[in-house]
């Protein structure tokens, strides 16, 4: 029994090799990283992201923009990528929402990626025109509902984070206020700035300028603690509204079937980067917050929550899938 016992557990250590050399060995050769958006907080993430760990894994990783269809495309094309961790997606939470946001997508978000790890988060806050005569949020639900149809929001387009937000806290506070839908975020924001729109949900660094110069009021942070920039201004929860968090996150992602060693050894490698100070810094510097997931398993645990929340607002808002 002891010969058996000795010869099987031998037979066992060389099955198991070439698991653990695979993942010794790992990575080869360069890792290409598609990223979803060119602007921005992801291009300020994938840049660090080459920089910082070409070192630590002994091979580059190389961005590869490849933006179209909110975030669509750069999906679908790691979806379709080999699964051996040389092909990654940094993506927002495109991810989660469009499931719910379109009839028909080249991918399926739970069957087609491993998650990895989140990497940084932006929280978002409600602003409004100056002309609005609302100073809080209390204030402004207090408006709508005596005025019901007359306020309107403005979104950087159909499905975006800019309406979700919106009609979450229209969905919350029970209200009627007009959804006014532009051609990118942007355009919205210079909507409101004109007096178009009354209304605009915004990631913090796309505001705090104009926050500062007075053209435009913020009434909430839609975020669990205040924001150092902009110290003033409440958190939904102070506001008396807890359940409304919108926060814009970035996350990395691989093709499912990758194997469990390199998203182990990718989420160490990751993690341990997004922990630096030197990256808290600098990631500060254009108002995100560098995280990471203790585990890819609790990442894909978050993902799951996001794609839950935002496939109930878009239920509530009545939303219609639509196609790409």
């Amino acid at each position: 029994m002891s010969f058996r016992k000795s010869i099987g557990c031998a037979l066992f250590a060389l099955v198991a090799l070439p698991f653990s050399v695979s993942a010794q060995k790992y990575p080869e050769k360069s890792i290409r990283m598609v990223v979803a958006f060119p602007t921005g907080a992801p291009y300020v993430i994938a840049l660090m992201v080459a920089d910082r760990l070409r070192e630590p894994l002994g091979q580059s990783i190389t961005p590869d923009f490849k933006s179209g269809a909110g975030g669509n495309v750069a999906s679908e094309i790691v979806a379709k990528a080999p699964n051996d961790g040389y092909t990654l997606l940094l993506t927002s939470p495109t991810i989660a929402i469009s499931p719910s946001l379109y009839s028909k997508l080249g991918y399926d978000t739970f069957r087609d990626f491993t998650p990895i790890t989140l990497l940084a988060t932006v929280p978002n806050v409600m602003v409004v025109h100056p002309s609005v005569p609302a100073k809080s949020l209390k204030e402004l639900i207090s408006l709508a509902k005596t005025n019901p149809g007359t306020l309107n929001f403005g979104s950087g387009g159909l499905g975006s984070g800019s309406q979700l937000g919106s009609e979450m806290f229209k969905t919350l506070s029970k209200i009627n206020i007009v959804h006014v839908p532009y051609k990118g975020a942007a355009i919205a924001m210079n909507a409101m700035l004109s007096g178009e729109v009354d209304m605009v949900t915004s990631t913090v660094p796309a505001t705090i300028p104009l926050v500062n110069a007075g053209r435009i009021r913020a009434l909430a942070v839609m975020a669990t603690e205040r924001v150092a920039t902009l110290p003033k201004v409440p958190t939904t929860a102070e506001a008396g509204m807890p359940e409304l968090v919108v926060t814009t996150w970035y996350g990395l992602f691989a093709p499912t079937g990758i194997k469990p060693e390199i998203v182990t050894r990718l989420h160490e490698e990751f993690a341990r980067m997004m922990k630096l100070p030197e990256v808290k810094s600098k990631l500060a510097q254009v108002e995100l917050d560098a995280t990471t997931s203790a585990s890819p398993a609790e990442f894909a645990k978050f993902v799951r929550a996001e794609h839950d929340k935002w496939a109930r607002v878009i239920k509530d808002a009545g939303i219609q899938p639509q196609q790409q």
